[in-house]
């Protein structure tokens, strides 16, 4: 891997990292950037295992902050996987593969419809996942109903989180490339 590669894994994953750490800072319910670094990664690695692994990986390490630091007390002793972990998994990975499909050509529009998709993937993934858990909502089509009209507030949030998000990694990258394009042929 050149000395250039390696540079522009290195600010790609540290952008990456950094928006999945935002997790820990006070924000709205579900006012995040996972689906924003979803896109992200998936428009600028150039492998596909990195694309998925990186965000994964960024979500994973916040959430052990979160679960073991911000949220200690609701779990007993150290957790390293909470019980919806898989679900969020399998929607990053949804939106990974999402994001390397419509985010071939990196364009205000194209980022603009990956947030909104990225913020739909995870509405309908993560909200399964808490049905499909059965510790809230009854196991029938009225419990799903149920499940996903009160997330409907929460998709709000997630979307307009991904926005501000997509906008300021996406825009700050593209200044980045331009004070060095260098990175951009690697």
């Amino acid at each position: 891997m050149s000395q250039k590669s390696n540079q522009k894994f290195g600010i790609i994953s540290f952008m990456i990292i950094l928006a999945a750490m935002s997790r820990l800072l006070p924000h709205p319910p579900n006012f995040t950037a996972l689906g924003a670094l979803c896109l992200f990664g998936a428009a600028y690695y150039s492998r596909n295992w990195l694309a998925l692994a990186v965000p994964v990986l960024a979500f994973w390490l916040s959430d052990l902050v979160l679960n073991n630091v911000v949220y200690a007390e609701y779990y007993e002793g150290f957790t390293l996987f909470t019980g919806t972990f898989a679900w969020s998994a399998l929607a990053i990975a949804v939106m990974v593969l999402f994001g390397r499909t419509i985010m071939q050509k990196v364009s205000a529009k194209s980022v603009l419809g990956g947030t909104l998709g990225v913020s739909l993937i995870f509405f309908v993934i993560s909200n399964f996942g808490s049905w499909a858990s059965g510790a809230i909502y009854p196991m029938n089509g009225a419990g799903l109903l149920a499940c996903y009209t009160a997330a409907i507030p929460f998709f709000l949030n997630s979307l307009l989180g991904n926005l501000l998000f997509s906008a300021v990694m996406f825009g700050s990258y593209e200044l980045i490339l331009k004070k060095s394009p260098a990175l951009e042929l690697s």
